[in-house]
Order: C-alpha cells, then structure tokens, then sequence
C-alpha cells in the first residue's frame, strides 16, 4: 500500500485558479485529472520514469495535461511525496536544482 504525500498541490490550486480566470470548466478539469493521476500513482507508483535530462535527482515524472508532476518513491515506507506539479513550458532543470 503506497500513501500519497502531495506537498506539490498548494501551487497546482494556484495554477487552477489562474485557470480559472479564463475558464473555470478548464480548471475543474485540470484538478480532476491530478486527483487522477494521484489514484494512478497510488496503484502503481512506479509508473513514473526518470527524466535524466532534467534531473539527477531520484524523482520520478508523470505527465498531466500540460503539467509535469514530479515525485519521490520510497517503497520501502510506502510512501509516495508529491515534490511538485510544475507547467512542462517552465524552465524545469532550474526550479528543481534549487529544491
């Protein structure tokens, strides 16, 4: 059994409310398809796939919507810690190095 830690999801409210300005049926959407994904990953966390050329962290990403979402698998305490959702158009390498 895997508990999701979503400490990544006070910005994804952030981006869905700016969403919502525009569309507020977008934003609905946007925030279904992260509890989503955080079902999926809960399931089968290691779904995810390293990406090498953003990071040598050991974190694991999983595409939603036009959104990275960035996470660490600790297996061994059944634990699965949203470390961010961040716009895949944002300069990614950056904003982790400084995390």
């Amino acid at each position: 059994m895997v508990r999701v830690f979503a400490r990544g999801t006070r910005r994804s409210s952030q981006n869905s409310g700016f969403i919502s300005l525009d569309n507020p049926a977008a934003a609905a959407r946007l925030i279904d398809n992260f509890f989503a994904t955080f079902e999926h990953l809960a399931k089968w966390p290691g779904s995810g796939h390293s990406r090498t050329d953003l990071t040598l962290k050991p974190v694991l990403f999983w595409p939603v919507d036009s959104y990275l979402l960035v996470y660490h698998l600790q297996e061994r305490h059944g634990l699965l810690q949203i470390a961010a959702i961040l716009h895949a158009a944002r300069d990614i390498p950056s904003i982790l190095e400084g995390r």
